[in-house]
């Protein structure tokens, strides 16, 4: 079996897909992606065959962050839509149809953000797959807000009529496939159990090998406290100044019992105190083992990650996906959510005694750790994938 995975230029959505990749790969098919080459070699593998498409806009699809980082709400949204997804796919068409007529790909894995992938698979025939890296557009996010669902709805409907695609069937959607979509969570966190069509393989996260960062300070993290990651992730970094001072103000309230582990630009947080490490970046994976618990923006890698590991959260979540993320941990008992914007150290601190000192929010992160493991990650998503050529 020959599997095309189409990706915008972002680790989180590229990630789960080196993993699947892997995966099949062992098992003797073909693998291959398509999207902005020079992105896409930086996040994958050194092995990985990519196909370029869309390289004129991949820059500009990451430079977007400088504008997009301090926008919010319906905002940011409109933003996403006009200014990244829909140029992107514009810009990807061209060269996905080369990538499907060079490499002849039995199916096409498209992330919900590279919507060139379904409309060059349908216009060519080839079967699709959905590769789902977050699942908050499965809970019916604008179901409040009927207008903004509208107006995305009109935007993809531009989209397809733009590229002919929704004369014989203007309802469909790029973003689900209709065979296969492959959602990397679980309905313990999502909160669909029972309530999801067949073809939404809820397989869990799949975690794609990605390199470290040298010279990680390990002989400072501290036995005699309890240790907690703080993170925004690569994207927001430079938007969380207000909220790094929280993080210290709560960092010295709790200086006697905890170790903060703060993932951040140097220049952005100022001195710290001693009890807090400060790193540029983190290796979060070899670094979760070792930790209690996780403050972060949301972000559902992140989020997964840490529940993978069965720590509870503290999430503070900024935009887009964000928010659906941190209600899917709050509603499943694994953590609090405080205001990213407004926190003030008092109530960071309050929060993070709460995850760590209340056993029920590790219950929670146990239980649906339990259920990703289950789940079968990576080798779920392979069978189904086998299955549907």
């Amino acid at each position: 079996m020959r599997v095309l995975f189409t990706v915008p230029p972002l680790a989180g959505h590229v990630n789960p897909t080196v993993a699947v990749g892997a995966e099949l790969a062992s098992r003797g098919h073909e693998v291959a992606w398509t999207g902005p080459a020079a992105a896409l070699t930086r996040l994958l593998p050194a092995q990985a065959r990519v196909l370029p498409a869309g390289e004129e806009a991949g820059g500009a699809y990451t430079a977007l962050h400088e504008r997009w980082r301090d926008l919010r709400g319906v905002g940011a949204l409109r933003f996403l839509w006009e200014e990244a997804l829909v140029p992107l796919a514009r810009a990807m068409v061209p060269g996905v149809e080369r990538a499907v007529r060079t490499f002849g790909p039995d199916v096409v894995v498209a992330d919900q953000q590279a919507l060139a992938g379904p409309l060059v698979a349908r216009r060519l025939g080839v079967p699709w797959a959905t590769s789902a890296s977050t699942s908050a557009e499965l809970t019916r996010p604008f179901a409040d807000f009927p207008k903004v669902g509208e107006w995305v709805a009109g935007q993809i409907a531009g989209l397809l009529a733009e590229y002919g695609a929704g004369r014989e069937r203007p309802e469909w959607d790029p973003r689900f496939s209709e065979r296969l979509v492959l959602v990397f969570s679980t309905p313990e966190l999502v909160g669909t159990t029972g309530d999801f069509p067949p073809h939404h393989a809820y397989v869990g996260p799949a975690f794609g090998a990605r390199p470290a960062p040298a010279g990680f300070p390990w002989r400072r993290l501290d036995p005699g406290r309890r240790r907690v990651l703080v993170s925004l992730g690569t994207l927001n970094q430079e938007a969380g100044s207000r909220f790094y001072d929280a993080v210290l103000g709560a960092a010295e309230r709790l200086a006697d019992d905890v170790q903060l582990v703060l993932a951040a630009p140097p220049s952005l947080v100022g001195e710290v105190p001693d009890h807090v490490l400060l790193q540029e970046s983190v290796p979060q994976p070899a670094l979760l083992p070792h930790l209690d618990a996780v403050v972060c923006h949301a972000g559902h890698n992140t989020v997964c990650e840490a529940l993978a590991h069965g720590l509870p959260l503290v999430v503070a979540p900024i935009r887009d996906d964000q928010p659906i993320v941190a209600r899917q941990v709050v509603e499943a008992g694994a953590g609090i959510r405080v205001r990213f914007g407004r926190t003030r150290a008092e109530e960071l601190r309050d929060a993070l005694t709460s995850v760590l000192d209340d056993p029920g929010h590790r219950r929670a992160a146990r239980r649906i750790q339990a259920s990703f493991a289950a789940a079968g990650g990576a080798a779920a998503a392979a069978d189904r994938l086998e299955k549907l050529t």
